[in-house]
């Protein structure tokens, strides 16, 4: 049985064949994807995803507009639409 850090599905595992011909498992961190959109599932434009990232804040590694890094934008100007629509309506 895998030790207690490696029992989850967020590690990939990876079968490695030793030099004594045994094949034992690893566990090795899965790579990050591109984030996408909550509404339609395109990849999101703006949002930075690189190994240099980590030290940039916040505010530099998504867009500074209402849900963004979270809903694209044209996604975005569809719900204020409906949500203008439906106050008015």
């Amino acid at each position: 049985m895998p030790r207690p850090a490696h029992r989850t599905r967020s590690k990939a595992k990876v079968y490695v064949r030793t030099p004594g011909g045994r094949t034992v498992i690893h566990y090795r961190r899965r790579r990050k994807g591109r984030a996408r959109c909550a509404m339609c599932g395109k990849p999101l434009h703006g949002t930075v995803v690189s190994f240099e990232a980590r030290w940039l804040p916040l505010t530099a590694k998504r867009p500074e507009r209402p849900y963004g890094g979270y809903v694209c934008a044209s996604c975005l100007s569809k719900g204020i639409a409906e949500a203008v629509r439906g106050l008015y309506g």
